[in-house]
């Protein structure tokens, strides 16, 4: 039980000369290019060479490797440089093998078999879930035969390989849209599917399968299992998609069609569409979307200096009443508030870990040695770990401890938890672990108890490996739904790694000539503050100080409803 990802095909010997052979997960992490969450422009697609005549073989297998890039007519180029018997049983999406730009390099024919190495940085399997590569290599096989005189490959791995440099253009990353089990928010799983064909994967996604594996029991859905999508297209016109649904749906309660427009549309709503319409047998079912909780963060900074604990804005400081006295009076050295700012988890001076309430109290929950700095999340709950014992994880709410939540990493050979935090839905927790030699960022879902609606934390699920972090982790907050930012200490450098979860990952320097110790979000960047009290926001490219005199930058998890 190492780990769950990226290890499966961790270091792949010779695939098997067959059309259900795989292709490979492995090879070194290394940054990718950012992605934007939604991509709504002019589609860019890539026409790829077919079989020239007289081709070798060592030709031929390059060139069906390249043509992994055009998607078009389901991959009509690639497949015409395989022989007649295995075109149409060829299966592209089986899989993408993502590597450096320029690997892609055919060996010498030997008896009409042509070997590729590659060391991939990462994999989308069929389902759209990205896995980084952790190291090595693999090989692919391929028999070639005369056809008509030509090179033809009578043998090859299903999937397909991408140079990194224009994965993010054939493929893009969507949202597949789950609930929590609270139903209160909407949690994105995120998939790569090609451009060619977002729309209807998005939908077999949500409709026809389950979540990531990751993610299983930490969030809900409203389609169950008899409900099914029918056709294998999603007609759309002026930005509405129909989605054909099974006869099973017209017996379900009006609730959870409503549920299911909602996951549909804003999961459809990643790739441009903008409304969609439910039917079965052709006729419209009716369903309204339900309102969600937005797990953004708005307003100023969130900050402890002189004149005590509070929003800033220019040199005015604005408290929360009730909640700001009892953060000053903790002796706070980390912060993080609640997203209806009734509570606040705190690391005080002295190690110790406190629960600050909106009444003024201050309620010390946690006094075990070498604590990390705690999280607080949407149920109220304050999670605390020490670093050495990355099994200890206890989440405390009023009245309730739920210890060893975290026996997963620990099974998973975690021996340090630098830092941690959990994602403003509740439904996910991110950690940076040592584990061996190396550094990596992982991911669990959380799995709570719903008998009493209460949402009591039961244990984390499984983890998975995001990504390796270079450097000690000092800091971490997720800065969106789907991106959690870790600052990292290296000597004097200081930098900050910003991880989509489930795709790339992008490194950028911090201010020059200030060392960072805690990074918050802001309305739609990220905040900073330096060991000697600056407070800086990104502004593009840039890093501008908004301020001085910081003690401490706390972290918040939402905002108050109105």
């Amino acid at each position: 039980m190492r780990r769950l990802i990226g290890t499966v095909l961790a270091i792949l010997g010779i695939l098997a000369l067959s059309a259900c052979a795989g292709l490979p997960v492995s090879g070194p992490v290394t940054a990718g290019r950012p992605v934007d969450e939604v991509r709504t422009g002019p589609e860019v697609r890539f026409f790829p060479d077919g079989p020239q005549p007289g081709a070798t073989q060592e030709e031929i297998v390059e060139g069906f490797l390249l043509a992994g890039s055009g998607s078009s007519a389901d991959w009509a180029t690639a497949r015409s440089f395989l022989a007649p018997a295995i075109q149409s049983s060829w299966d592209p999406s089986a899989g993408v093998a993502v590597v450096p730009t320029g690997e892609i390099v055919a060996q010498p024919a030997v008896d009409d078999t042509v070997k590729v190495i590659l060391a991939p940085v990462a994999s989308v399997d069929a389902t759209g879930r990205y896995e980084p590569a952790l190291g090595g290599t693999a090989t692919l096989g391929f028999e070639l035969i005369e056809v008509a005189g030509q090179w033809r490959i009578s043998k090859a791995p299903d999937g397909i390989v991408l140079d990194e440099s224009v994965f993010g253009t054939v493929f893009h990353r969507y949202s597949v849209m789950y609930f929590d089990t609270s139903w209160t928010y909407l949690v994105p799983d995120e998939r790569w599917f090609p451009t060619t064909s977002a729309a209807v994967r998005i939908t077999g996604a949500l409709v026809d399968e389950q979540p990531s594996d990751w993610l299983a029991g930490a969030v809900s859905t409203a389609f169950t299992d008899d409900v099914t999508s029918v056709y294998s297209s999603v007609p759309q016109s002026a930005g509405t998609a129909q989605v054909e649904l099974s006869a099973e749906a017209l017996a379900l309660q009006q609730l959870t069609i409503d549920r299911m427009a909602t996951q549909l549309e804003a999961s459809l709503a990643t790739a441009g569409i903008t409304e969609v319409e439910l039917t079965v047998d052709g006729v419209p079912i009716a369903a309204t979307p339900v309102q969600t909780r937005s797990t953004a963060v708005t307003g100023g900074p969130l900050v402890l200096t002189d004149e005590g604990f509070g929003f800033l804005s220019g040199s005015e400081l604005t408290p929360i009443g009730g909640l700001s006295g009892a953060v000053v009076r903790s002796n706070p050295v980390a912060v993080q508030v609640g997203p209806d700012q009734e509570s606040a988890a705190v690391r005080s001076a002295d190690g110790s870990v406190a629960r600050a309430d909106v009444t003024d109290d201050v309620v010390v929950l946690d006094t075990r040695s070498g604590l990390r700095d705690p999280v607080i999340d949407a149920r109220g709950y304050v999670w605390s770990i020490p670093a050495r014992s990355p099994a200890a994880l206890t989440a405390f709410g009023p009245g309730i401890e739920s210890p060893l939540l975290s026996q997963s990493w620990a099974a998973a050979g975690a021996t340090d938890v630098q830092a941690m935090s959990i994602s403003r839905d509740g439904t996910r927790m991110a950690g940076v672990v040592r584990i061996g030699d190396r550094t990596e960022l992982w991911l669990s879902g959380v799995i709570r108890d719903e008998s009493d609606n209460r949402g009591v934390p039961a244990r984390l699920g499984e983890p998975i490996v995001a990504g390796t972090i270079a450097g000690e982790a000092v800091s971490m907050v997720w800065t969106d739904d789907v991106t959690v930012a870790v600052v990292t200490r290296s000597g004097t450098e200081t930098e900050i790694v910003e991880q989509v979860v489930g795709g790339t990952s992008s490194t950028i320097a911090g201010p020059a000539g200030a060392s960072i110790t805690t990074v918050a979000t802001a309305t739609s960047s990220i905040r900073l503050r330096s060991d000697d009290g600056g407070l800086y926001v990104r502004r593009g490219a840039n890093w501008l100080q908004t301020a001085e005199g910081i003690s401490l930058l706390a972290v918040q998890q939402g905002t108050p409803q109105q």
